[in-house]
């Protein structure tokens, strides 16, 4: 091999390594500018989510109207705005799904100027695969909201009419297919139970809930049976569950 041909490879392979090199810090540079961009926007999202919950703990708003409001605001987010926020690829990246029901991620939101560190709100992200549930309960003292991030989902709920020592009645008020962008809430005095069923592969739905609304009562889950008897009206009387015996049935 003579000195041009070495020099001409030379030249070709540190030529082809500045190529791929500006590539990768070109790919970098759209991505971060890409971040950089929407968590400003996800990050007042958030805020307003929480302003919202904010009012609803401090008794400027009833339940029923922070429902229509976190409807509102839920149905405005982009959702690669938010899976981006959250870190959805990194967030559920060899991800172990329960034989039964679904799996709760904990996320932690990236600190960013406008967003509160102090949130009103929990949070979490609801992973699922096909036909598995986040099985049919509702909701003490408490305010929730339901984003599906990806997948489709077969929704229930039901309003909480009265409860009894070992039963509740309730009554169907939802009944439909939830997609990628589609959001519910729930609250001590509408809809209050609910049911999701996932109907793909996998899905996964975004969670808030505040808690500890009314002093000194718990928040917490009550599960029920909602295949229960039929008494007129349109109402039902479902069975109270025990955790094990609700994932057993519908989990």
């Amino acid at each position: 091999m003579n000195l041009n041909e070495m020099t001409r490879r030379d030249f070709q392979r540190n030529t082809l390594g500045a190529l791929l090199t500006y590539s990768l810090l070109e790919s970098l540079a759209s991505a971060d500018a890409f971040s950089a961009e929407i968590r400003p926007v996800a990050a007042k999202w958030l805020a307003e989510v929480n302003s919202v919950g904010q009012e609803l703990r401090d008794k400027k708003l009833k339940q029923t109207e922070w429902q229509t409001q976190i409807e509102s605001l839920f149905t405005k987010i982009e959702l690669p705005e938010l899976l981006k926020f959250i870190d959805f690829e990194k967030l559920t990246a060899d991800l172990k799904h329960r034989s039964k029901g679904e799996k709760s991620l904990r996320m932690k939101f990236p600190e960013v100027e406008g967003l509160p560190t102090n949130l009103v709100f929990g949070h979490q992200l609801f992973a699922l695969r096909k036909d598995r549930s986040v099985v049919p309960h509702g909701h003490d003292n408490m305010a929730t909201a339901f984003l599906v991030l990806k997948g489709d989902f077969a929704g229930k709920h039901y309003d909480r009419m009265r409860d009894g020592k070992d039963h509740m009645i309730i009554k169907p008020t939802i009944d439909g297919r939830f997609k990628a962008g589609g959001c519910t809430t729930i609250s001590d005095h509408k809809d209050n139970i609910h049911w999701f069923k996932c109907a793909s592969d996998v899905g996964f739905i975004f969670n808030i809930h505040v808690l500890n609304l009314v002093a000194g009562k718990r928040s917490g889950r009550v599960y029920v049976d909602p295949k229960g008897e039929k008494i007129g009206g349109g109402l039902l009387k479902a069975r109270k569950l025990k955790t094990q015996e609700a994932y057993d049935l519908y989990g």
